[in-house]
This record gives structure tokens, C-alpha cells and sequence, in this order.
């Protein structure tokens, strides 16, 4: 059970140590649902910019529900989990079909548009609507665990549903939901920390908290490990025909569907077997260089990346030819892809 005295303790130390972010702003549930969904696996610091700019040129869900992709997925460049940025497009498109361009109200409601699960439901309907719903994430479950004692492993969908269940038991209404909410997230964030000793002289739970008072927050949360992640080596060729570079759009579906990218081989190519492809795919290489290699993770791969720069004469129709600038400009790359881009400025 959760100790009494736990939301009184949370709202009191928020109203006093709450961080002032944009998205606290007015508890406007637009500008909610976008920084949560942008926070979704990214720091706030690297959020911030990425949000300012956004709400700058998509405002309004009206307004996102309009956006062109290739203009929404520029404004997410570099944030990762693409999908994120498509749901919210087609969220917005739900929200002005079926509610005429306001957010719902109700955590239920909310979490039957596209990308919303009962995380992100529970977040805009607690701060923005007072609505006492929960919104467990791993700062939540981390927190809370340590507070209880709690060893189950909080990987498993049943621990989540039991402390949620817990949690909604105990939620207020109105603002104190809203407090509740962002003064967890904020306690896990800070003090109760990831990775890291736990600030537990500090924390506002110290005198309700089992783990603190027995030592065993190094053991608590327990989280059963997840599978390896599948090593994919490739070869990137960042081609160049006069002052323009090779691009070319991904699949319409799979990983990073309909982003734009650089011409890449599965394995690690040596200089000769690139200029051997080159030549087969008919490119007329002038030149091949070293670029240096990049790695970049995924949730559940790891691609292994090694790069050549490549002077040719034939521009072929297989791939988009765009400037520098135009790349810069107008084409969403991956992150994936950020060390290869970067190298365009050299040259």
C-alpha cells in the first residue's frame, strides 16, 4: 500500500521546487500533449528547442492537422521515434474530425487517438483537466517502488497495472491532480534518480520511504533484463556529382519509413569492393574517401556504420540529387544519419 501522507507531501514540495518549463505555461493541453509526447525517451534539455520551434510554426491542433509531413518530420529531425511525430498528425486530424479541434477532456478519450497510451491520457488529463488519472511511467514506478519496498519486477504489465491501480486510489482532483502528477515525475526526474544514488536527503518521501530507510534503494527498482539488441553492419556512401549529394527516401512502411537518407550497402565495404559497387550500379566513380564510421542505437537494433565519401560523374535517376542547403533545408534525415550529414559542411 502506498504510505498515507504520500500526496500532501508530493503537491507541497512541487509547489515549492517545481521547475519552471515551457509547457507548465497556462496548462494548455495542446502544448501538454506536445512536450509529452517529445519527452517520450529524450531529456528535457534536449527537448526544449525542439519544442519552442515547433509550437512556433504548428501552434494549433487545426494547425498540425494541416502540416505537410515532410514539414512535420523537419521539425522532428533529430528527436527519433518518427512514428511519434506521424501519430500526433494523425491524433490532431481525429481531434478536429470527432471533437471539433479541442482536446478531450478524459483520459479515456484521450487514449483513443492515435499514439496516446495510458501514460500520455493520464498526464494531459491530469494537468491539464484536473482529472484524477494516474500517469505511470518509469520515474513513477521507480519512485513508488522504493516508497513501498516494492520488489516485483516492474517490467511486467501486472506490476504497472497493480501500482496505477494503487496510485488512482489516492489521486486528488482539480489542481492537486495536476501537482500530484508533475511532482512525481518531477521527484523521479531529480531526487529519486535513474542510474545514479538517489538524493534521498534531499527527497520530500525521505521520512515515508521504505528503501531509504533500509538501504535498499540500490536494489529497488528490480527490472528483469530486455533481449540484446540485433548488430546490423552497413556501409554508407555519401555520393557527390559536382555540388549536389544522393539522397533517397526510405519505404512507405518498417523502420524510418519515408525519410530520407544516404546510400547505404548491408556489411562493412573496403575501398575497392565500393568502387567495384559504384561501378555495377553504373555512378562512374571519380573517388572514394574515408569517412570514419558512426553508431547509432535503436530500441531493439544497433546499426554499425562505416562511411565513404564518393566523387562521381553519373547522376543516377535511382536516388534525389540535392544541395547542401536544400539537404539542410527541405529533407527530414534521421538521426541516424547525423554523422554523415555533418560531413557535408567539410566538403
Amino acid at each position: 500500500m502506498l504510505p498515507k501522507g504520500l500526496v500532501s507531501a508530493v503537491t507541497d514540495w512541487f509547489r515549492k521546487n517545481g521547475r519552471v518549463l515551457p509547457w507548465r505555461v497556462g496548462r494548455d493541453p495542446y502544448r501538454i500533449w506536445i512536450s509529452e509526447i517529445m519527452l517520450q525517451q529524450t531529456r528535457i534539455e534536449a527537448v526544449i528547442p525542439y519544442y519552442h520551434r515547433f509550437l512556433k510554426r504548428i501552434p494549433s491542433v487545426a494547425e498540425l492537422a494541416a502540416c505537410p509531413e515532410e514539414v512535420l518530420l523537419k521539425l522532428w529531425e533529430g528527436l527519433g521515434y518518427y512514428s511519434r511525430a506521424r501519430n500526433l498528425k494523425k491524433a490532431a486530424e481525429k481531434i478536429c474530425a470527432d471533437h471539433g479541434g479541442a482536446m478531450p477532456r478524459t483520459a479515456a478519450e484521450l487514449e483513443k487517438l492515435p499514439g496516446i497510451g495510458a501514460y500520455t491520457a493520464g498526464a494531459i488529463a491530469s494537468i491539464a483537466f484536473g482529472e484524477p488519472a494516474p500517469a505511470v511511467d518509469g520515474n513513477v514506478l521507480r519512485v513508488l517502488t522504493r516508497v513501498m519496498g516494492d520488489e516485483s519486477d516492474i517490467a511486467l504489465p501486472a506490476t504497472k497495472k497493480r501500482i496505477t491501480e494503487l496510485l488512482r486510489a489516492v489521486y486528488p482532483t482539480g489542481e492537486e491532480a495536476a501537482l500530484l502528477t508533475e511532482g512525481i515525475m518531477e521527484i523521479g526526474e531529480r531526487v529519486c534518480i535513474p542510474g545514479g544514488v538517489p538524493l534521498c536527503t534531499v527527497c520530500p518521501l525521505k521520512e515515508l520511504c521504505r528503501a531509504g530507510k533500509e538501504g535498499t534503494w540500490s536494489s529497488i527498482p528490480v527490472k528483469s533484463a530486455k533481449k540484446p539488441r540485433r548488430m546490423v553492419e552497413m556501409t554508407v556512401l555519401v555520393l557527390s556529382c559536382g555540388d549536389r549529394f544522393a539522397l533517397r527516401q526510405r519505404p512507405e512502411t518498417g523502420l524510418l519509413s519515408r525519410m530520407w537518407e544516404f546510400y547505404h550497402v548491408p556489411g562493412h565495404l573496403d575501398k575497392a569492393a565500393v568502387l567495384a559497387y559504384l561501378e555495377e550500379e553504373g555512378f562512374a566513380p571519380v573517388s572514394v574517401e574515408d569517412l570514419g564510421s558512426a553508431r547509432h542505437i535503436f530500441t531493439h537494433l544497433e546499426w554499425e556504420m562505416k562511411g565513404y565519401f564518393c566523387k562521381v560523374n553519373c547522376p543516377s535517376p535511382q536516388v534525389e540529387w540535392k544541395t547542401a542547403d536544400e539537404i539542410e533545408e527541405e529533407c527530414a534525415l534521421p538521426g541516424a544519419f547525423r554523422y554523415f550529414k555533418e560531413q557535408l559542411k567539410r566538403e
